[in-house]
């Protein structure tokens, strides 16, 4: 075994990039990909070599790229946009990963800074270091090539994941700079986004990459059926409008195609499928199953890519008398019994319906079902969704979550809506939430299992065409517009 342990101090990095400033905001991402190549590209060529048997010479570090920016003014700002612009006079920074991903995303942030402060921005190094895990991409499991290393902890000659830059202070509202250092431009860490980035590709079998702006959460496998068939249906008559078809294991159907690419199918805990469009206008839709916890842990790590918006469409207990199995139920308030972001965001916090999703949520379900008015109103009822991590709820003495239920004027209650709704509200997502009634336990309507496949087989699919109606509507509307301004807490970042 190699003596390493002198060497350890001796920090090995590529020779440091001078700051660059720029005023367009391309070139400055096109500098952000050029640097975070270099930069991982060095970790990378650095453990190859140490896996084949080349000496340990020190500790190998590289930094992630960093964008900021400095004014001395609060800049003229469109006061309707919610996002673009600092707070405060001083200097903002965030460091940066997978610049080649988030390239038009970035290239939206910085022009709006430009513009609407009229100072440049300054690419260069940042002090946060890259984990060899993360240089390598999503995807990778570097603990299968450690053979050659297996005497040597990894840590002491690679920077590893430090949870220490993982976590979610800034979006929740609680990360104070330390004096003297820049305040955050964007609401995620560099690590953070890594850590995410990688959970995902775990979690749903499907890179980051294929992710579009536009995501439907379900809880029930008749969706994603149905999905399916829209999607391949779509990719065999040429697409109309959409390129490509991505299931679970990065399976990839291309428009005019019916038959898919090859691919190495897994079916992962959430699995996603990605109908996509060249400018990520398209729909992904995640099957999270039954919980809040899987509610939460799938947001949190799909919140990194700043989708446009998110909708949760599913099934829930209808909880009154005038409701039938098949009704609609469009939440515009959530009660918040599900536990899992009680640290986070407490739950005095008011989660507001955002009125654009509202109204292409209820335009979809008039055209679908071609009612309109107040014949609307037989099939869909708006108010109050309750979620709660107890399934068996109706097993508890009926003086506790029925009356805390009826106080609360719900209509509807099932495990997941609120979760999405809140994690939404916490990460300036867009969200909504259009559920169907698929039972009424406090009135004895309980799902049989001949009941249960006749509704599937007449509901889903409805369902599923409002929800993907309502998302078009969305995706037709500028970005601008959809961001809410009502999303938006007193000292914000200014990347959306």
């Amino acid at each position: 075994m190699q003596d390493y342990e002198p060497l350890a101090a001796r920090i090995i990095s590529p020779e440091r990039q001078q700051p660059q400033s720029f005023t367009d905001a391309r070139e400055a991402v096109e500098a952000l990909k050029a640097l975070y190549a270099r930069n991982t590209r060095f970790l990378i060529d650095a453990f190859v070599a140490l896996a084949g048997g080349a000496p340990i010479e020190g500790r190998y570090r590289a930094f992630y790229p960093q964008v900021s920016i400095e004014t001395g003014s609060y800049g003229l700002t469109d006061s309707r946009l919610s996002y673009g612009h600092v707070t405060t006079p001083g200097e903002y920074a965030t460091a940066i990963s997978r610049p080649d991903l988030f390239e038009d995303y970035l290239v939206t942030q910085l022009s709006l800074l430009i513009k609407n402060h009229g100072v440049a921005v300054t690419v260069g190094e940042s002090e946060t270091p890259i984990p060899l895990h993360f240089a390598f991409g999503e995807n990778t499991h570097v603990e299968a090539d450690l053979a050659a290393l297996s005497d040597v902890p990894l840590r002491d000659i690679f920077d590893t994941p430090d949870l220490s830059t993982t976590d979610d202070m800034i979006a929740n509202g609680d990360f104070e700079p330390e004096p003297g250092k820049p305040q955050p431009l964007a609401p995620f860490t560099a690590q953070r986004v890594d850590y995410s980035l990688a959970r995902l590709s775990h979690y749903t079998a499907t890179s980051a990459s294929h992710f579009q702006n536009f995501v439907l959460f379900t809880n029930y496998q008749f969706y994603v059926d149905e999905f399916c068939a829209f999607a391949r249906e779509a990719m065999a008559n040429g697409g109309d409008g959409y390129t490509a078809f991505v299931e679970p294991g990065n399976v990839i159907t291309r428009a005019g195609a019916i038959e898919p690419d090859e691919g190495s199918r897994r079916m992962p805990q959430m699995p996603a499928y990605h109908l996509k469009r060249d400018d990520n206008s398209g729909i992904t839709l995640v099957n999270i199953g039954v919980g809040p916890s899987n509610a939460k842990t799938i947001t949190d790590h799909i919140a990194v890519l700043r989708p446009h918006a998110w909708l949760m469409l599913g099934h829930c207990a209808g909880l009154r008398n005038s409701q039938k199995l098949g009704d609609y139920v469009l939440a515009h308030a959530y009660v918040r019994e599900d536990h899992v972001l009680d640290d986070d965001l407490p739950v005095w916090v008011p989660i507001p319906a955002l009125a654009e999703v509202q109204l292409a949520l209820e335009e979809a379900v008039a055209e679908v079902t071609g009612l309109e008015g107040y014949e609307l109103k037989r099939v869909m009822r708006t108010g109050t969704v309750a979620t709660i991590d107890n399934r068996n709820w109706e097993l508890s003495p009926q003086s506790g979550p029925v009356k805390r239920l009826s106080q609360s004027r719900a209509i509807a209650l099932d495990m997941e809506s609120a979760t999405i709704a809140a994690n939404g509200f916490r990460f300036r997502v867009p969200y909504g939430t259009l559920l169907c009634v698929s039972d009424r336990p406090l009135h004895g309507e309980l799902k049989l299992p001949g009941m249960a496949t006749a509704f599937y087989t007449t509901q889903v699919r409805q369902h599923l065409h409002i929800g993907i109606k309502a998302v078009q509507k969305l995706s037709s509307m500028p970005p601008e517009r959809l961001h809410s301004r009502k999303l938006r807490s007193f000292y914000e970042t200014a990347f959306q």
